[in-house]
């Protein structure tokens, strides 16, 4: 087949991968399943969808549409082709803002979409939890629904017209068509025409019609994806229905992409909703409390009715990211059911709110009803959102696992159904968790269970089949919006019957005759218990590192916390760090997920003594820029920065790092060698010869400068301008960085200056660098070295009211992070690491605790923009700099809403790097430098950043801290 795929990949204008890294990183979606796939496709046009569809017929494989990949059910998983649309099909069409229509390709993100309507008063409804990476061909093919389908209904309400490619490759055109246009149809001599005339003949019976209705969900449930949507079909006057027209595209949705390709979907808008909100975040003290007040809570007009339980509340308490987010919660709820109305009117939204607290208080099931309002809204429920993602917080092999969680029941069923469902686990010894869209009938369910283990997969299949049973005794769905997928498929057959379930295997064959889309999903399905992301029984390999990675268990554990869910595929428009190097690329590769699944997957399968020592993982990881934005922003907390940091390790402990590996990793040590001639340093650094043939041999982008040394170090300043504060307000140690000392040593001066003029004594001492350069290029073992020393110098010296201050954050920030990872004497890191702060950080508490006040600075105007530094988003926060920087009474500063700048350290200085890194920094932050007004500052704390910036937009930014030294009066 190699020969085949070489000839395919000739003939594409797209990109085609079969290499056995590829394949591994799509073997998985965020389902338990995995299947290594022929290939995988990244198709640019048309086109090239239609020579997919012929190579596929010729050769007997089959084809699996994917776009974010975060189906839950397995639906992107299968041994055919891949065709990922999520790059190059991803064209806004046509708005017309007359009809509230959008025409998109598939791979438009949802929340993209939204930002480009907002202008217009329109946006897209169903709101998944996924919604600012899912895209809306994948939502078409799930039949998406989200928070908000209790106003908006769901993706399938909305789908207009869908273009499409039939397995013959012929395209088609289905929308909504009356029963004289269904006749013109049924005349077409083509495979459209066949469709219109044997799904007719299939449909027209009425003992057909009434077969569908009494064995398919009760039809009040909106969320009901039971395999093809013939239940819809028939409610067309043409099949014995009420309504006046068809439309197949109420049939395609929900179809997983096996009956057809799409290339351009029409949708239905809907004006956005009125800007003034309240929720009322009810608290119970047991689920089933919760479940008794959704249908009185049902009877008010609720843009919203969701759910979370105590599991997914605890797991928000360990993510650095959303623990801000549970500022609202009192006590240790049970449950929470947050119940969202909006208005358009103040009063009656006052109204509202208390006609709701009326009847929630008036039920005495609830003992907390807080109030929340506005922005504050959208952060709660960031909070639920992120349920599916923080369910990968659990430590260790047992995981809630999907498979019972898309259930759907009647509003009024959900109590009963619940309390049974409880009763089920019980049982089988299972504290589910529960959370999702209480007002939809549909709560997410998962069992706690160890799939690596025999018995856990045999009740994994046990439970499904009970949950199977009890959903079909209340006339439910067992697919709500997740699609059927593998894990669901086998049980269309027991839910709706077998005339039905054999209705539906020729619906497919008339879509499909060579069964090339996505087989195995809805339709003649493997066993649910088949082909699992791990093989029960197999006894896993255990994986021997330098860093400590007890807190998950191990490495492998740490990338087998990665579920699948995708958080690292939004965009830069949506916000965040995670992730830079796929944000530029646009390649699934270039995700920590897919970073994640390849260390999982060569891990686990090598059969070297060295299971690090593969090209395909340093392939992998080669654009992971360990900017930790997925520390923080991941919700499963994947720490790909120490899991690269480990793998340069391993991997050279096999392979002998590069000449300029090492000159990066022994930075600090070659700069303190020519410290002492920093003018003929420079003179080679900054002329054109010298300069290029130092870059050329270093294999630097020639389209850098190279950063000049200090005249002087902070050392030799600090020694001789060494200053005693009379009765300071505190003491205080400086950390002199690597960075500082020998590069930005100006700005190590400004922060004396500031610290003293605020009444602080400072200390600088002895110590040796940060173990930065060596932690990036995977000098581990330098890096331990150096942890170590610095927890023995600093662990008897620092302490709340001596705290250890930093200004470069990439340095600071290692006594927080990496240390905890190196240091032989954890306590004294632990205890050490909780008295180290940044500048700023410090500068706040003392500002909060009245030591510091706009009375010590300048009353002069000045504009500010500051560009955080990705360690400092991700362990410490903008904020702290912000706050600082404002506080001189007229400064205005604004945060540029910037993820990485792209430099990352020496990853921008890398000539193959160079253009990643560029287009890294052009998304958002050298747009924002460009565009500030003339006199603007530009604030940046990190030194990489500061270099990046007069780099990619000749402006010279500032340290935060220089500036406050210049504002002192």
């Amino acid at each position: 087949m190699i020969d085949e795929l070489k000839g395919l990949e000739s003939n594409l204008e797209g990109k085609l991968f079969y290499d056995a890294l590829w394949r591994r990183i799509f073997a998985t979606d965020a389902s338990v399943y995995r299947t290594v796939p022929l290939a995988v496709a990244y198709p640019k046009t048309v086109e090239d969808l239609k020579k997919l569809i012929s190579f596929a017929t010729k050769n007997n494989t089959s084809l699996i549409p994917r776009t974010a990949g975060t189906s839950l059910a397995g639906q992107c998983v299968g041994e055919g082709i891949v065709v990922d649309v999520s790059k190059y099909f991803t064209g806004i069409i046509e708005l017309n803002t007359g009809k509230r229509t959008i025409k998109v390709q598939p791979g438009v993100i949802r929340d993209d979409l939204n930002r480009y309507l907002k202008s217009h008063n329109l946006f897209f409804g169903p709101n998944t939890s996924t919604s600012n990476r899912c895209m809306i061909g994948g939502m078409v093919g799930n039949n998406s629904s989200g928070t908000t389908s209790i106003k908006y209904g769901v993706t399938r309400d909305k789908v207009l017209e869908m273009k499409v490619l039939l397995s013959d490759g012929s395209e088609a055109v289905f929308s909504e068509i009356t029963s004289e246009e269904l006749r013109e149809k049924m005349q077409l001599d083509s495979m459209e025409g066949d469709i219109y005339r044997k799904l007719y003949q299939e449909l027209k019976s009425e003992d057909v019609r009434q077969q569908i209705i009494s064995g398919f969900p009760k039809p009040e449930i909106h969320r009901r994806n039971t395999g093809y949507a013939v239940d819809e079909l028939i409610s067309a006057e043409v099949l014995g229905g009420e309504e006046e027209k068809i439309n197949i595209c109420k049939l395609l949705c929900g179809s997983e992409g096996t009956l057809a390709l799409t290339t351009e979907i029409t949708l239905q808008l809907d004006e956005l909703p009125p800007k003034d909100a309240v929720m009322i975040a009810a608290h119970f003290d047991s689920v089933e409390k919760c479940l008794q007040a959704v249908v009185p809570a049902m009877r008010h007009s609720l843009f919203t009715c969701e759910m979370m339980d105590k599991v997914i509340l605890d797991c928000t308490k360990n993510s650095i990211k959303y623990r801000e987010n549970r500022f609202f919660i009192e006590g240790d709820p049970a449950a929470i059911l947050m119940l969202e109305i909006r208005s358009a009117s103040e009063e009656e939204l006052t109204d509202r709110t208390a006609d709701l607290l009326k009847t929630l208080s008036d039920s005495n099931l609830a003992y907390a009803l807080p109030v929340l309002r506005n922005e504050t809204i959208e952060l709660a429920l960031e909070l639920r959102k992120a349920g599916l993602g923080l369910l990968g917080n659990i430590v260790g092999d047992r995981k809630a696992v999907a498979c019972i969680e898309d259930t759907a029941v009647a509003v009024e069923d959900l109590a009963a159904y619940i309390s049974e469902f409880s009763d089920l686990m019980k049982d089988y010894g299972q504290e589910a968790v529960y959370y999702a869209h209480a007002g939809a009938g549909e709560l997410h369910l998962r069992p706690i269970l160890n799939l690596k283990k025999e018995p856990d997969v045999a009740l994994f299949r046990k439970i499904t089949e009970d949950v199977a049973s009890l959903v079909k005794k209340y006339g439910g769905s067992m697919s709500g919006e997740h699609g059927d997928g593998r894990v669901r498929a086998e049980f269309i057959e027991f839910m709706i019957g077998e005339e039905n379930y054999n209705l539906l295997k020729r619906v497919k064959n008339i879509f499909d005759p060579e069964n090339i889309f996505n087989p195995g999903k809805i339709i003649d399905a493997p066993a649910m218990d088949e082909s699992l992301r791990y093989e029960p029984g197999r006894r896993e390999p255990e994986i021997d590192t330098l860093m400590d990675f007890t807190d998950s268990l191990g490495i492998l554990r740490g990338a087998e916390n990665c579920n699948g869910s995708g958080d690292c595929r939004k965009p830069s428009e949506a916000g965040g760090t995670m992730c830079p190097s796929y944000r530029a690329t646009r390649n699934e590769k270039d995700t920590t997920r897919a970073r994640a699944n390849a260390l999982r997957e060569f891990l686990t399968h090598s059969d070297k003594p060295n299971r690090f020592d593969h090209e395909e993982l340093k392939e992998v990881l080669d654009l992971c820029i360990s900017c930790k934005g997925c520390k923080s922003e991941c919700p499963s907390n994947v720490d790909m920065a120490a899991y690269k940091a480990e793998f340069q390790y391993q991997y050279n402990r096999a392979n002998e790092a590069s000449l300029r590996s090492k000159a990066f990793a022994f930075n600090a040590a070659l700069n303190k060698k020519t410290s002492g001639i920093s003018p003929f340093s420079n003179f080679m650094f900054s002329n054109s010869l010298t300069s290029g043939i130092l870059k050329r041999t270093m294999g630097i982008a020639p389209q850098r400068s190279l950063p000049p040394l200090s005249r002087q170090t902070l050392s030799s300043y600090y020694r001789k301008n060494q200053r005693k504060v009379e009765t300071p307000i505190k003491t205080v140690y400086l950390f002199n960085d690597e960075f500082t000392n020998y590069l930005d040593s100006e700005v190590g001066m400004a922060a004396i200056k500031l610290l003293n003029g605020l009444n602080y004594e400072v200390k600088i001492i002895e110590h040796p660098e940060s173990g930065r350069g060596f932690i990036s290029k995977g000098f581990l073992k330098e890096a331990k070295e150096v942890a170590n020393k610095n927890i023995q110098i600093f662990k008897d010296i620092i302490s709340p009211e001596s705290p250890l201050l930093g200004l470069e954050p990439s340095a600071i920030l290692t006594f927080r992070d990496e240390y905890l990872r190196l240091a032989d004497d954890k306590a004294a890191a632990e205890r050490v690491s909780k008295n180290v702060f940044l500048l700023e950080e410090f500068f706040k508490k003392e500002v909060i605790a009245g030591n510091i006040t706009a009375d010590s600075f300048t009353s002069e105007k000045k504009r500010i923009k500051l560009h955080g530094h990705c360690h400092q988003k991700a362990l410490s926060g903008v904020e702290n700099t912000f706050v600082m920087l404002n506080l001189p009474q007229n400064f205005e500063v604004t945060v540029i809403p910037s993820g990485c700048c792209g430099m990352a350290g020496s990853f921008g200085y890398e000539k193959e790097h160079y253009e990643v890194s560029m287009q890294i920094g052009e998304q958002t932050l050298f747009p924002a430098v460009r565009k500030a007004s003339e006199g603007t500052v530009i604030a940046a704390p990190g030194t990489s950043c500061r270099h990046q910036i007069q780099d990619g937009t000749g402006k010279k930014a500032l340290h935060p801290v220089v500036i406050m030294a210049e504002a002192l009066k």
